[in-house]
């Protein structure tokens, strides 16, 4: 997950270009090419029940969450993927993000610690696009994926839109991809960028 930039594509139409910018030198790797890939739902899936996995597990949204702690968990659940784009912004830029009335941000604990982030807008209308989903890696291979994703899923149809959307890269988790395929996410586009991974680990 990182910034956009609009270029021109081969038809003299718009298109959104990823975008990865760091000033830090402790890169990971090199400069070079990812790709980005949209997905989308057209109609609300109907998921078996999805088993409990293990520990106490609530998924709560937070409200009007305060700067400091979107921060955290985004580092918490992002470092691992080289999230960056949310660190670059103002405590009141970012405020005026997630304050927003559209914008809602659901955060999964086991056993009362944050175990993940999934933040839904639903502010452009009408399309709702789950923008941020992740675990924190001590959660990671354990079952809460499928969970958390089925809850976000359906949270993010119940802003009663026309479709709904999700991205992913490949910075990301490699089973990030084919998890969305399987819960009925469909391709409907890709796109190149530049990468510079230098400063997610800041």
């Amino acid at each position: 997950m990182s910034a956009f930039t609009t270029a021109l594509g081969p038809n003299g139409v718009a298109r959104r270009m990823i975008l990865f910018t760091s000033p830090s030198p402790r890169a990971l790797m090199s400069r070079g090419d990812v790709v980005i890939t949209y997905l989308r739902q057209r109609e609300r899936p109907r998921y078996a029940p999805q088993g409990r996995p293990p520990g106490k597990v609530s998924i709560l949204r937070a409200e009007a969450p305060p700067p400091h702690f979107y921060r955290y968990l985004y580092d918490l659940v992002g470092r691992r993927w080289n999230w960056t784009t949310r660190k670059k912004l103002s405590d009141g830029d970012l405020s005026a993000i997630i304050h927003h009335p559209q914008t809602y941000l659901y955060v999964l604990y086991v056993g009362g610690v944050p175990a993940g982030m999934g933040e839904i807008d639903a502010a452009r209308p009408p399309a709702t696009e789950i923008r941020f989903f992740g675990l924190s890696p001590d959660f990671i291979g354990k079952g809460y994926g499928r969970f958390f994703l089925a809850n976000i899923v359906d949270l993010a149809w119940a802003t009663n839109p026309a479709e709904v959307r999700i991205e992913t890269c490949t910075l990301d988790h490699p089973a990030a991809l084919p998890l969305y395929q399987k819960f009925g996410f469909t391709v409907f586009d890709q796109q190149k960028g530049v990468v510079d991974l230098a400063g997610a680990a800041d």
